[in-house]
């Protein structure tokens, strides 16, 4: 690692691999984590505000302003994904209360204020629906000046988790994922093609759980909420890093392959709605050449990952004794 660590915004709904996120962003030696926003989502914005500051503490990072951001969609009702994440978005748990409060400024004003602060342009990496990056971009877009890129967790090449075509942050909100895409900065596409993929075998899952340390303690605890595959010890299963792949991808770029290609949302009413539409065709088709292309933005989109070396880069950064900011 050479040069000044990159300041990095996260964008979350805490949420279990959210939080698997944010133990690493503060632990990673090449990330400077300046602020975090929350948005409805995996669980209801109070509640993702109430997890997010919670997991901060336990990670030894209590210092970071974190703001609540929008309780609902900017079109669609909230809708909470409590089946996989338990009734408090933290797999129930029984964490401690936080001991501090949230910022006295809402998340867009916050994710506004730090951006154009930053005396370098800011890494965005959203883990969740987008709401917050939306409203962002349409208030105030001359962020963008400022931002370096943005990595979001979200949206699929192949298969769907909330639909069979559409990804849970996405179909959440795909008017705000639309508005991203038209940020006009660097985006890469962390999608479900590889965020399925990263998984930290059972072995693994049981040291950080046995661990003394609450951090990386939290980390194993959190790890065996979310069981990827059978263990074949008969205890803790293997455990899938989810979110965490994203920022893991900001601090290591080069653990995933990318392919820069057009990328679009559906927004349609009805099956499709939500789905990442994304074009890997090599020449244009019968409905270009009939009725003219049309315009799409450019996204990296991931398509590979080296699942070891971010399984290894992770279980490094989380079981790092001394978790400061940098």
């Amino acid at each position: 690692m050479t040069g000044h660590p990159i300041p990095v915004i996260i964008d979350c709904d805490t949420g279990v691999d959210d939080a698997l996120a944010l133990l690493f962003a503060v632990r990673h030696p090449g990330l400077d984590l300046r602020a975090v926003t929350c948005v409805a989502g995996n669980t209801d914005v109070d509640g993702v505000v109430h997890n997010t500051l919670t997991v901060l503490e336990q990670a030894g990072a209590p210092d970071i302003p974190v703001a609540r951001g929008a309780e609902r969609p900017l079109i669609e009702p909230a809708r909470s994904a409590r089946h996989v994440h338990g009734v408090d978005g933290m797999g129930d748990l029984g964490l401690p209360a936080p001991r501090r409060g949230r910022a006295a400024v809402d998340a867009v004003t916050l994710l506004y204020r730090e951006i154009l602060a930053s005396p370098t342009p800011v890494t965005l990496i959203p883990t969740a629906p987008l709401t917050n990056i939306a409203l962002l971009l349409r208030t105030h877009p001359e962020v963008t000046r400022n931002i370096e890129r943005i990595v979001f967790m979200g949206g699929a090449v192949a298969t769907g988790n909330a639909t069979p075509v559409a990804e849970f942050n996405v179909w959440h909100d795909p008017e705000a994922a639309a508005i991203l895409l038209g940020a006009g900065v660097p985006i890469t596409m962390y999608g479900l093609d590889v965020f399925t993929r990263v998984v930290v075998p059972g072995a693994d899952v049981r040291r950080l759980r046995a661990s003394k340390e609450p951090g990386t303690r939290l980390a194993g605890e959190l790890l065996a909420h979310r069981p990827s595959a059978p263990d074949p010890d008969g205890d803790d299963p293997a455990g899938g890093l989810g979110d965490a792949g994203a920022v893991c991808a900001v601090a290591d770029p080069a653990g995933i392959g990318t392919r820069l290609l057009p990328v679009e949302v559906s927004l349609a009413p009805g099956p499709t709605r939500g789905q990442t539409i994304v074009d890997r065709r090599a020449r244009h088709g019968e409905s270009e050449i009939h009725h003219g292309a049309r315009e799409q933005a450019l996204v990296d989109v991931a398509l590979e990952v080296d699942v070891d070396r971010y399984v290894k880069l992770y279980l490094e950064t989380v079981e790092r004794r001394h978790a400061t900011r940098p």
